[in-house]
């Protein structure tokens, strides 16, 4: 089983892969299938990642929405047909900056104890 420092990880990771094919703007999002899945399976990486920490970890850490991240990589997996590009790109745009920096200080954190 991965430990939470390595769940981590994979969150961090996967938000570094949709930083690579996003930084091409919202046009090249919109014109490229293959990014697309790119972002959403990745976007379900962090989800399911997020899914192992325990309760605690993200007790500590509340301000992230854990419930929300994990409830779209349900949408993801279970009622792919429900996914909006629209709502995926406002989730790389507007969510994945503050959990990523809300990672790394729990990664941080969490070496530090």
């Amino acid at each position: 089983m991965r430990r939470e420092a390595e769940r981590l990880q994979d969150m961090l990771d996967a938000i570094s892969a949709i930083e690579r094919y996003t930084s091409q703007g919202r046009q090249a999002f919109d014109e490229q299938e293959l990014v697309q899945v790119w972002v959403v399976h990745h976007l379900q990486i962090i989800g399911e990642a997020a899914n192992s920490l325990s309760a605690d970890l993200m007790n500590q850490y509340a301000e992230v929405p854990w419930a929300q991240i994990v409830a779209f990589r349900n949408i993801v997996v279970h009622e792919y047909f429900r996914v909006s590009l629209n709502l995926v790109w406002a989730i790389v745009q507007n969510n994945l900056p503050p959990l990523k920096a809300t990672v790394e200080r729990m990664v941080q954190e969490l070496g530090e104890a």
